[in-house]
């Protein structure tokens, strides 16, 4: 990391970060969403909870090409395509997307866990000759961390599906590369610093910045309503410790999943915020309250490569301490979104990439 100081005015050139955690939608929407995220990221791991989902290798080659012909001239950016893991999926059809390189990861969804789960594992025995395939691969598998139990308290969730299923699956596979997604408690950062080097982890930005009053200060706010959901104020700070620590087993994974005004703002709202506009920018803002800046770099650029053994970025990208007003709406597709700290004063601006590099 470069920091230079003129006046009040603080300059970052770090290594160019990847997001590991990204939803970026398909059809009208994806055009703007993935330009979003391709502006800061040089590679995002894209999931796969498309309708209808991504389970095969040719489905994730054309979902590719999309990404790809949606983005904006001369901006660089690599998908990294995951396959969305069923009971009945082929483990011979895992085993040919990673040793083509098509696909990079696979998704574990506990079935309705979330957004476009219904097609998830109903239950993780089913698909163990899936993961025995992966562990012999080197394939990480990437979970969505929640049980779908109706007699488990919502904000218990992730806890006990550490407890009733996390645990049974790395004693069953202890070679098998996992990252419990988008954490959200104690417990899961208390857990995965206890684990062995094959358990990471990805935090987002809006986990580290809200607890679960915020979607009730002065009444029902939609838009900061996401899975898993945020939880008390104690599990925001140990996120925030876990990030800011400079553990190699927690690296950025934004989780930015956009949803329009309308279906946010329904008698069944979706879960996601979308927080890519100011995702970077909300980071840096966490780290220097912290008085971590200088770990933001291995946080954001080198934690997550080295995790899934892909080479650091060669790039660097330029923020620089100087506010500027996050939008506080966008039209995406002819269709509303509110972002992620609409309208706040964000303390940092994202300032592109540095013609230089790294």
């Amino acid at each position: 990391m470069i920091k230079t100081a003129t006046g009040a005015a603080t300059r970052l050139v770090i290594r160019q970060p990847d997001d590991w955690h990204v939803h970026l939608r398909d059809g009208a929407m994806l055009s703007t969403v993935v330009n979003e995220t391709a502006r800061q990221f040089a590679r995002a791991i894209v999931m796969p909870n498309l309708i209808p989902p991504v389970t095969t290798v040719a489905a994730a080659e054309a979902y590719r090409s999309r990404i790809q012909a949606a983005l904006a001239p001369g901006l660089a950016f690599t998908p990294l395509m995951t396959a969305y893991l069923t009971d009945t999926i082929e483990p011979g059809e895992i085993e040919r997307g990673f040793g083509s390189g098509v696909f990079t990861a696979a998704k574990l969804y506990p079935a309705h866990a979330t957004t476009n789960a219904a097609q998830g594992v109903t239950d993780i025995e089913r698909i163990y000759p899936v993961l025995e395939v992966m562990q012999r691969l080197g394939m990480p598998l990437l979970v969505h961390g929640e049980v779908v139990d109706h007699h488990v308290d919502v904000f218990d969730r992730e806890a006990v599906f550490i407890e009733r299923v996390l645990t049974k699956l790395l004693a069953a596979f202890p070679a098998l590369r996992v990252v419990l997604e988008h954490i959200t408690t104690e417990e899961a950062v208390a857990f995965v610093e206890a684990a062995g080097p094959n358990l990471g982890a990805t935090i987002t930005p809006h986990h580290l910045v809200i607890n679960r009053n915020a979607m009730f200060e002065g009444g029902i706010r939609p838009h900061l309503y996401c899975l898993p959901v945020a939880k008390r104020e104690r599990h925001r700070l140990a996120l925030r410790r876990a990030a800011t620590s400079g553990n190699p087993k927690f690296f950025l994974g934004t989780d930015s999943a956009p949803h329009a005004v309308g279906e946010k703002e329904s008698d069944c709202g979706c879960a996601g915020i979308f927080n890519a506009p100011v995702a970077l920018e909300t980071y840096a803002a966490v780290f220097e309250e912290e008085g971590a800046l200088e770990r933001l770099e291995a946080f954001a650029a080198e934690h997550g490569p080295r995790f899934y053994g892909l080479p650091l970025n060669t790039g660097a990208i330029v923020l620089e301490r100087t506010p500027r007003r996050a939008p506080s709406t966008m039209v995406v597709a002819n269709t509303r979104i509110i972002p992620f700290q609409a309208n706040a004063t964000l303390a940092w601006t994202f300032r592109g990439r540095s013609i230089g590099g790294y």
